[in-house]
């Protein structure tokens, strides 16, 4: 990522769609924040159209969201744990892009089930250590001696709140035309320090790491613009109910809409960026501090380090006048996958004007599915159901692969492939399966196509 800033001021601009006619002419998916970049960097360039002001704070925020922390008191970039998963943000988000069920990237968080009792100094124990966890307003009670989520690395002197192994449970089926698929889905087995497993008690949710370019432009969508895409009763009867995830603003000490995160349980980058800091790698900031308000990073380190998820570019479509991806285009949209993966929205007003007014193409509603008790974790997470998820960005989905080999699909990195994302699917998009299962072999490959082509 640091090595944007040889081509911030002028190759990013070279590259923007538009200036260089020998490159395939592909959509804006990101409007004026888009870039033609197909390469394993994809997902790492500035937007083109920032200000040098900007720019300058944008790299800033990429240095930040590089830096190894260490154990106290080192005197740069100290503050790690003492319990952790992750030493930085770039340790998860590997080249900014999607990550792998693998130890340091996989993630668990937990949660003890809706209204079940916690008594009060273990409530004040679980605050202290987890502050965080007061933002779950009762719907997903933090487990004592663990807090949300399972942070199961640790410095020196310190045990991690728990061991998580991942085996995989493989099972086999076949699309109409009788050819054979094999899906897996993994299997956590989680041990205490004290050799015990997890109480059964415990809800889980194995969770990977999403692709963060984009980002500020999903947060430019006006509130109204999301709500309008809600169904929650299904008035239109075509099978598809999204519904808003309304959460905790930190900040603002109210509820609000939710759109970040797998089930959208997060308002803002802000307070992504604050929750990963202190969950994720036990780095305590402004808007999450240590009990005596004090913390291990400066506001000024959160907000450049927000500011650079904000302003990321979006890579541009390619392929676009490829017969094969036009034939895949028809059939996503038959299939109704666009009924929650919705290919154009708007920005509006936003305090960073590169993103303001921006027409894109992320190819999502930012609200909650029922997926189907296949892809269920069984936890609720503010009004998430367990079966619920957001619609997940389909943006950039073809470079997946370029910017990170074996990188999963779904929450929990279970899908190798996109069909086998696809096959997972259930709930809501069950039909849109059943669909892709008796399309022939050369319709699947050329939806799939399409899917590589954003």
């Amino acid at each position: 990522m640091i090595f944007a800033v040889a081509i911030a001021a002028g190759i990013a601009l070279s590259i923007f769609w538009g200036q260089d006619w020998s490159l395939p002419r592909s959509p804006m998916s990101g409007g004026a924040t888009t870039v033609i970049n197909r390469t394993s960097r994809g997902f790492e360039q500035p937007a083109p159209n920032l200000s040098e002001a900007e720019l300058q704070d944008h790299l800033e925020g990429d240095r930040a969201f590089e830096a190894v922390f260490v154990t106290p008191p080192a005197p740069v970039n100290s503050g790690l744990g003492p319990l952790f998963n992750n030493a930085s943000c770039a340790g998860c988000h590997i080249r900014d892009g999607r990550g792998m069920p693998v130890k340091g990237q996989m993630l668990v968080r937990v949660s003890l089930p809706p209204g079940y009792p916690i008594p009060q100094e273990d409530q004040e124990v679980i605050f202290e250590s987890h502050p965080e966890a007061s933002v779950t307003l009762g719907n997903a009670p933090p487990v004592p001696g663990i807090g949300t989520q399972i942070q199961d690395q640790a410095v020196y002197g310190y045990q991690p709140e728990a061991e998580v192994e991942i085996s995989w449970q493989k099972s086999f089926d076949n699309y109409a035309d009788g050819t054979t698929y094999e899906l897996r889905s993994p299997v956590a087995q989680i041990t205490l320090p004290n050799g015990q497993p997890l109480p059964p008690e415990v809800l889980t949710s194995l969770r990977i790491p999403t692709p963060i370019f984009g980002r500020g432009l999903l947060e430019a969508i006006a509130d109204q613009t999301i709500l309008a895409l809600a169904d929650p009763e299904d008035t239109n009867k075509d099978g598809i109910s999204g519904r808003p995830n309304m959460v905790w603003d930190t900040t603002a000490q109210k509820v609000v809409l939710g759109r970040f995160g797998h089930k959208a349980n997060i308002p803002d980058l802000l307070q992504q960026s604050a929750s990963a800091y202190v969950n994720d790698m036990g780095v305590t900031n402004p808007l999450f501090p240590e009990k005596d308000d004090s913390s291990d990073i400066d506001d000024r380190t959160l907000k450049t380090a927000t500011f650079y998820t904000q302003t990321l570019a979006v890579p541009a479509r390619t392929m676009i006048d490829d017969p094969i991806v036009k034939q895949g285009e028809k059939l996503f949209n038959q299939a109704n996958c666009a009924a929650c993966h919705v290919a154009q929205l708007r920005t509006a007003n936003y305090e960073i004007p590169a993103l303001a007014h921006q027409t894109i193409y992320p190819y999502s509603d930012l609200l909650l599915h029922d997926m189907g008790s296949e892809l269920a974790d069984r936890r609720p997470d503010f009004a998430a159901t367990g079966t619920e998820w957001r619609t997940p960005p389909l943006w950039g989905l073809g470079l997946t692969q370029t910017v990170l080999p074996y990188s999963g699909y779904l929450h929990d990195g279970r899908a190798r492939t996109l069909a086998e994302a696809i096959l997972w699917h259930g709930g809501e998009a069950a039909q849109s399966k059943e669909i892709f299962i008796k399309m022939s072999q050369s319709d699947r490959d050329a939806l799939i196509r399409f899917l590589n082509s954003l």
